[in-house]
C-alpha cells in the first residue's frame, strides 16, 4: 500500500531528495567527524521552510504525520544530523501548541516556525531515565510564580536553544503531580552543562541541565496543573511515528550505501555484488527496510485520519520499535558487507552504524516500546475512547 499518495507529498519528496543529495550529503561527514552543530544546515532548514511540516496550516505546515515522516526519511537518508533538526525544533513546538496558552503560542510559535527562535525538551534525569513517573526536579511555588531544584540529562539542542521545556514536579517528591514549564535558557539559576561526548547523533549537542531555584512566572506553565503533562505527552503519542520514519531513513541511507559499495567490488574473479550471499543480505535489508516503511506509514497515516488513544499507540510503538531495529540490523550488515573498510572512520557506513544504535535508545527504549505493546496485547487493545 503506497501512503504516500498525494501530490504534495511526491513533490515534498522530490523536492528533499534533490536538496540531501546536493547540499546536505557534501556536509553529513563533516558533522559527524566535527560534533560541531550545523547552523548551516538550520539556516537551509528555515529557508526551505520545513519546521512546520506537521503542524496546521495556520502555522505554515502541513497538517500531516506522514508529510513530516517523509521529510526526515529523506534528509535522514543522508545524514542523520540534519534530519534530526528537524525532530528537535519540532519536539518543544508540538509541547507548546498542545497545552499552551494564547500567550505563549503568539510568544514562541512563530519564532520556531521561522527559526528565530530555538527550544528543547527534557525529562529525562540520572536515576529515572525511561521512568517519567521517577521524575525528582521540583517546583516549588512562591509569589509569583516557582522555583525549580534538580538536574536533567540528556537534553538535545539546550546549549544552542532560546528556551527548554521542563519537565518537573510541584509538590513533594512522591505525591506531586508532574508539569512543562518554558524556561528561557538565560533564566537565573539555570545552568547547562558541557556536551556529551556521544558516539553517534553528533552534530547536535545533549547536555545535563542544573537548576538551582530557579525562578519561572507562573505564565510559564503548559497548561492546568497535572493537565498539561498529559496533553503534551498525547501529542507525543500522535507524532511518535516521526521517530520511526528516522529509523527508516538511515536504514535505507545504509542499504544504499552497501548497494554502491559492493556493485564497485571485485573478488575471486567477480564482482562482489554477483555472489548469492551478499544478494540474499541484500535483500533481507531491503525487505526489512520497506517492511518498516509501511508500518511508519501506516501509523501515520493514523494519526492523520483521526486515530487516538491505545490504538494509535500500539501501532506507533509497534512502528518505532521495528523501524529502529530494522535500522540497527541494516546498519549492522552494511558494514560486514564493507568488510574492514566498515569500521573505518573514512567510509560513511560507520556513522551509519553508530547512529542507528542511538535510535534503538532515545524516544522511548525499545524495551519501552515492548512493554507498551505487550500491555496492550494482554488488556485487548480496548477501542479508541
Amino acid at each position: 500500500m503506497d501512503f504516500a499518495d498525494t501530490d504534495d507529498q511526491r513533490t515534498l519528496r522530490q523536492l528533499l531528495r534533490r536538496v540531501a543529495r546536493e547540499r546536505i550529503e557534501p556536509r553529513a561527514a563533516a558533522i559527524d567527524a566535527d560534533a560541531v552543530y550545523p547552523q548551516d544546515m538550520f539556516e537551509l532548514l528555515a529557508e526551505l521552510g520545513l519546521f512546520t511540516i506537521p503542524f496546521p496550516e495556520q502555522f505554515g505546515g502541513s497538517n500531516s504525520i506522514l508529510s513530516g515522516c517523509i521529510a526526515v526519511e529523506e534528509l535522514g537518508r543522508v545524514c542523520y544530523n540534519t534530519a534530526y533538526l528537524l525532530v528537535v525544533q519540532w519536539v518543544p513546538f508540538g509541547a507548546i501548541l498542545a497545552a499552551g496558552s494564547p500567550e505563549q503560542k503568539a510568544h514562541y510559535l512563530p519564532g520556531l516556525a521561522t527559526g528565530e527562535l530555538r527550544g528543547a525538551f527534557s525529562t529525562t534525569e540520572a536515576q529515572s531515565g525511561s521512568d517519567i513517573a521517577g521524575i525528582r526536579t521540583r517546583a516549588v511555588p512562591v509569589d509569583g510564580g516557582y522555583r525549580i531544584t534538580g538536574s536533567k540529562i540528556w537534553c538535545t539542542n539546550s546549549s544552542v536553544a532560546d528556551f527548554i521545556v521542563v519537565a518537573a514536579r510541584t509538590g513533594d517528591e512522591e505525591r506531586g503531580s508532574i508539569n512543562f514549564f518554558v524556561v528561557d535558557t538565560d533564566a537565573d539559576g539555570l545552568e547547562i552543562g558541557p556536551p556529551e561526548h556521544k558516539n553517534g547523533a553528533r552534530g547536535i549537542p545533549s547536555c545535563p541541565l542544573f537548576f538551582d531555584d530557579c525562578f519561572v512566572p507562573s505564565a510559564a506553565m503548559l497548561g492546568e496543573p497535572g493537565r498539561g503533562f498529559v496533553s503534551v505527552m498525547e501529542a507525543f503519542s500522535i507524532s511518535r511515528p516521526i521517530i520511526g520514519a528516522r529509523g527508516v531513513g538511515l536504514a535505507q541511507g545504509a542499504l544504499d550505501r552497501a548497494l554502491a559499495f559492493v556493485a564497485d567490488r571485485h573478488a575471486f574473479g567477480q564482482n562482489v555484488a554477483d555472489f548469492q550471499g551478499v544478494q540474499w543480505m541484500l535483500a533481507d535489508m531491503a525487505i526489512q527496510t520497506e517492511a518498516a516503511r509501511n508500518l511508519v506509514y501506516k501509523a501515520a497515516a493514523a494519526a492523520d485520519a483521526g486515530m487516538r488513544g491505545r490504538p494509535l499507540g500500539q501501532l506507533a510503538a509497534i512502528a518505532k520499535c521495528h523501524a529502529t531495529d530494522t535500522a540497527m540490523a541494516v546498519a549492522t550488515d552494511a558494514v560486514q558487507l564493507f568488510g574492514a573498510a566498515g569500521i573505518s572512520n573514512d567510509y560513511p557506513i560507520n556513522r551509519y552504524f553508530r547512529d542507528a544504535k542511538v535510535l534503538q535508545i532515545v524516544e522511548g527504549t525499545n524495551q519501552i516500546q515492548r512493554n507498551i505493546i505487550g500491555r496492550n496485547l494482554v488488556a485487548g487493545l480496548p477501542s479508541e475512547p
